[in-house]
């Protein structure tokens, strides 16, 4: 198989994980009972991050340092001026209160931190673990924000994802819970086949590993996010998409890069 077959057989398993991962892991958020708010921020957000993810662990393992960073920081550009452009385009999104104080202030730290550590170009295994915690952190204080939230601004959200009944399908959450590990399982995979074929391609066209990851693969790993945010967006739940867009790349920074760099450095 050609490498431009293997990177558009890893697009594809990366872009099909995702979409399990998403799906099972809204599912599994109504099931246990986590306020609908709380999704775009979280589990959408980590759920579409995983392609990034998976890519900079396999990039990192394999010594291509430039193609896991590269693959974040064009991933973040697209989320942001891509992305949330056209969903901008689509439908006017409106911004609370909360995410121009909170969201977008903790996205723009964590770039700068990113920024400012691999500054002397190498990421340490100290400063990976902060990237991660950092990330974590961000993980709690949304959760803690979600549980202060009025039970106004969840039943907004309550009409695409509704809470089942407690004697009902919540007892019944593995199914979702199984097609959430599949969806991990071939993300991973799909990762796998998608860094040897970039790595090829570098190659063979005789560019560098971060050109390739700053393009084709950051395009590819992006889809999850693209789909998602368009699909919320059409639907005017703009809260999901905003969040879905703030919230991977916060993770992107510091989960994903924190995470890679920490294993080969």
């Amino acid at each position: 198989m050609s490498a431009l077959a293997w990177c558009l057989f890893g697009l594809f398993l990366l872009v099909a994980g995702a979409e399990l991962i998403v799906r099972a892991g809204t599912r599994l958020a109504a099931l246990v009972g986590i306020p609908p708010i709380l999704i775009g921020l979280t589990i959408v957000a980590v759920g579409t991050s995983t392609p990034e993810l998976a890519v900079g662990i396999n990039a990192a393992l394999q010594g291509n340092g430039s193609l896991a960073v590269g693959n974040i920081a064009g991933a973040n550009s697209l989320n942001i001026l891509f992305i949330l452009g056209l969903s901008a385009l689509l439908m006017p999104l409106s911004l609370e209160m909360r995410t121009l104080r909170f969201d977008l202030p903790v996205m723009t730290a964590a770039a700068l931190a990113l920024l400012a550590m691999a500054w002397d170009g190498v990421l340490t295994r100290m400063e990976g673990m902060a990237l991660v915690a950092a990330g974590m952190a961000y993980t709690v204080a949304v959760i803690h924000w979600a549980r202060r939230e009025s039970r106004a601004v969840i039943a907004e959200f309550s009409k695409e994802y509704p809470v089942p009944p407690a004697d009902g399908e919540r007892r019944k959450p593995w199914p979702s819970v199984l097609i959430l590990l599949a969806g991990i399982a071939i993300v991973v995979v799909g990762a796998d086949f998608l860094v040897d074929g970039a790595v090829a391609l570098a190659r063979m066209m005789g560019v560098s590993d971060a050109f390739i990851g700053l393009t084709v693969v950051a395009i590819g790993t992006c889809s999850p996010e693209l789909v998602t945010t368009v699909v919320s967006t059409l639907r005017q739940e703009r809260d999901i998409a905003i969040g879905n867009l703030l919230g991977s790349s916060v993770y992107n920074r510091d989960l994903c890069a924190g995470s890679a760099f920490r294993l080969i450095l």
